[in-house]
């Protein structure tokens, strides 16, 4: 059985485009972790793409709890 993420990123273009660019953001914050100094810009690089991740786990997971709301999907 599918678990109600699964469901959402296969039936729902927003949540799936969220996960995306969360992704996206990811792999950039990887890159830049695996840099041994970070310049200024790439330090506010960083923080920029962590809050910017962090406001698209938080839309997923609104997304995902109406889902499970309207579901009744415990």
């Amino acid at each position: 059985m599918l678990s109600p993420r699964d469901l959402l990123m296969a039936n729902h273009d927003e949540f799936r485009r969220l996960a995306q660019e969360h992704l996206q953001y990811a792999q950039r914050l990887d890159a830049l972790t695996q840099k041994r100094y970070l310049n200024e810009d790439e330090k506010l690089e960083e923080v920029r793409l962590k809050k910017l991740k962090l406001r698209l786990k938080d839309q997923m997971e609104l997304i995902e709890r109406q889902y499970r709301t309207a579901n009744q999907v415990a």
